[in-house]
């Protein structure tokens, strides 16, 4: 499986010279899920081990983001398979590790390095950025919409300083703060949300 893992992410890296903006195709079927995203699975495990995020939530992200497509690109230069920005969350995970400057594009490009700083990403949300949420169901969701969105944004929804945002968070139930965010973000932000939820689910 390793072996797998790292012949495949190979022949990516040098069996495409061009990354190329490719559409993409998303799929509610459980078995198209996981064919489209079976050959990170390798990584996606060791990823989810070392930063102790849920393997469901990673996956959902991949396949949602870029279909599985290790060369994604979007046009505000997101890059891979986890849409990393390589001066937004690629600058801040380098920051944390006290590296300078940021990732590269060819970096990003490479599934285990992609996948490492993503997930790496998700914990800092979950681990700092939105620490004190309690719900474990509710943290999803932050965490999800603040992926695509960025944390401010979201605990701006609920108040100006984010120890009253988190507080008012945990007063809410599940269906009531769900409700509440679809009242509220982009339009953008609650669709992406909506689509990493129903793959979650069936996966």
């Amino acid at each position: 499986m390793i072996l797998k893992a790292l012949i495949f992410s190979i022949i990516f890296i040098l069996g495409c010279h061009k990354p190329l903006n490719i559409k993409k195709n998303f799929s509610l079927s459980k078995k198209q899920i996981e064919k489209t995203i079976y050959h990170w699975n390798y990584f996606i495990k060791n990823a989810s081990n070392k930063y102790n995020v849920d393997e469901k939530l990673i996956k959902s992200i991949i396949y949602v983001e870029s279909s599985g497509n290790p060369f994604a690109k979007s046009s505000s230069n997101a890059i891979g398979l986890m849409q990393i920005k390589p001066s937004a969350a690629g600058l801040d995970i380098y920051r944390l590790n006290r590296k300078k400057g940021q990732p590269s594009v060819k970096e990003l490009y490479n599934p285990r390095i992609n996948i490492n700083i993503g997930t790496s990403y998700l914990r800092l949300l979950q681990k700092r950025n939105l620490l004190g949420i309690k719900n474990k169901e509710i943290m999803r969701y932050a965490t999800i919409v603040s992926y695509v969105n960025g944390t401010s944004a979201l605990l701006k929804i609920f108040a100006k300083d984010k120890h009253t945002a988190i507080k008012i968070i945990n007063t809410m139930t599940i269906k009531k703060f769900f409700q509440y965010i679809k009242k509220h973000p982009s339009k953008q932000a609650l669709n992406y949300l909506e689509k990493v939820i129903k793959i979650y689910k069936i996966i």
